[in-house]
């Protein structure tokens, strides 16, 4: 008795000191300026960290080879795509070498003003132009995984391409055209964004403008890299990527990174000299070097069928609400031309929410069925939860919690545990394997609530929804959402619907 009780009054003092820690960072959350206090702190600790390496001229993460690419472009006349095949689409050009033109010494300073303005640009969206900073949990969760994934999204080329996709999914509803050149322009930057696109093109209304948008970005790229010569490497990024065996931390590889730790013959890990990437091998990977790109396509196929279906039919939906709604109100009298604002409203709502399902579904998808896996991958799928979050925050709760562990331990495997988990230590490859579960977690709920929308458009219903509510009960591992109130997520939703209604106004 006497040795559980030094046990039970240290559990309860930290009860005592974990409620503290909520009360103040509630009252420190009613602060208006709050927001912008933590944003500022968070870029302020990151270039203090990098201070003393920036002083030396030095650059950290990918920046040195970043700062290669771009000295021999601006230095010695080589430019990637243009002389040689790359890795990456054109467009990452731009933020390769636009930090160079200072010098090689100030590359890393000038990355990160960079980053900092297109950072403050996606969160000066998500707090409503400024106008919403006390119930913002859509723009205090997107400073929690810039911090928990701060080893990469500072200094990967995803610093850019994330804040460009949430800035295109706040401004759908609004200004097609500029979200459609965001995502264009992110689509060149990394490949992902596609992904996004696709699921615009499916399930919004505004698919038309987006598209041209797209389309004119797409056509300026293309015509700087004939004019530059580079024509027949314009594509490479396809080839060179197409190319590569299991990376070490992609979820397609978890059995066989298991395998090489449990010393199963022919299973193993090593390095890939020309890509400074680890990669795993073992017994029966064939099918999944070669064929997990086929897979990942029927996949997608599949899912974007599936999107389609729960878009007609709410679009179907849509239509018979609006001629119930015209002819309940013909008599006599002067008769409404159409459904009211409220009913533009709803219809709105419902398709912003099917977008940002259908494309944090499509997402997903790439990074599960992914033979490349690395840690900024994570920063795929986090812009769209965060836009989820901000137009509805209840729907998009759960996912949110997934993926604020999923980067939490993303970061703890890169570059905390790396070393380790490269010599298959059990406890770094246990915590890859649990954040690999999480992301095929988060897959089988966007199915799952992907199949219960398409069900839904078409006046069915998927019993018993046991698994909505046992994703739902997963915890966050922070308090950001705690004190989310559906008071908070009703004017989400009310705003993006209001906001949806004028674009689709302004845009027919």
């Amino acid at each position: 008795m006497s040795s559980r009780a030094p046990s039970t009054t240290a559990s309860s003092s930290l009860r005592v000191r974990v409620g503290h820690l909520r009360r103040v960072w509630g009252v420190f959350r009613q602060q208006p300026r709050a927001i912008w206090w933590t944003f500022v702190a968070l870029h302020a600790a990151v270039f203090v960290a990098l201070t003393p390496l920036m002083l030396r001229g030095g650059a950290e993460g990918d920046l040195p080879l970043y700062r290669t690419w771009a000295t021999g472009a601006l230095s010695e006349g080589r430019w990637p795509v243009m002389d040689f095949a790359w890795v990456y689409p054109a467009g990452a050009l731009l933020p390769v070498v636009l930090p160079n033109v200072l010098g090689e010494s100030l590359y890393q300073l000038v990355w990160l003003l960079l980053v900092t303005a297109a950072n403050a640009a996606s969160l000066w969206l998500l707090t409503d132009r400024g106008r919403r900073t006390v119930d913002a949990p859509a723009a205090w969760w997107w400073l929690l995984v810039l911090f928990l994934l701060s080893p990469v999204a500072f200094l990967r080329l995803e610093a850019f391409s994330a804040p460009a996709v949430v800035a295109a999914l706040l401004l759908l509803g609004t200004r097609p055209r500029v979200a459609g050149a965001l995502l264009a322009a992110a689509t060149w930057v990394k490949v992902w964004p596609a992904a996004v696109v696709a699921a615009v093109v499916v399930a919004s209304r505004g698919r038309a403008t987006v598209v041209r948008a797209c389309l004119w970005v797409t056509l300026v790229v293309v015509a700087v890299v004939a004019v530059g010569g580079g024509l027949s490497w314009v594509d490479s990024f396809v080839t060179m990527q197409s190319d590569r065996a299991l990376q070490l931390e992609a979820p397609l590889a978890t059995p066989w990174l298991w395998m090489a730790m449990l010393g199963v013959p022919g299973a193993s890990v090593y390095e890939n000299v020309g890509l400074a990437t680890r990669e795993v091998m073992g017994p029966g990977d064939t099918w999944a070097v070669h064929g997990s790109t086929q897979a990942m396509g029927v996949v997608m196929v599949a899912l974007v069928g599936l999107l389609a279906v729960a878009a007609a039919g709410r679009a179907r939906a849509g239509r018979a609400r609006a001629g119930r709604a015209v002819s309940g109100r013909a008599g006599p009298g002067p008769a409404d031309a159409g459904p009211t604002g409220a009913d533009r409203g709803a219809r709105a709502g419902h398709e912003s929410r099917l977008v940002l399902l259908g494309a944090l579904t499509l997402t997903i998808t790439l990074i599960v069925f992914n033979k490349v896996g690395s840690p900024q991958y994570v920063l795929w799928i986090a812009p769209v939860v965060a836009a989820g979050l901000w137009a509805d925050a209840a729907a998009f709760r759960a996912p949110a919690r997934i993926v604020a562990w999923t980067a939490g331990l993303t970061t703890l495997v890169f570059p905390v545990l790396y070393l380790p988990l490269t010599d298959l230590h059990p406890v770094a490859v246990a915590v890859l394997g649990a954040r690999n579960v999480l992301l095929v977690v988060l897959f089988g709920w966007c199915v799952l609530r992907l199949v219960e929308e398409a069900l839904a458009a078409w006046g069915r219903e998927l019993p018993p929804h046991w698994w909505s509510r046992r994703v739902r009960s997963v915890r966050v591992p922070v308090a950001v959402l705690a004190d989310t109130t559906s008071a908070t997520s009703a004017s989400s939703a009310s705003s993006l619907s209001a906001v949806h209604s004028r674009g689709a106004r302004r845009s027919s």
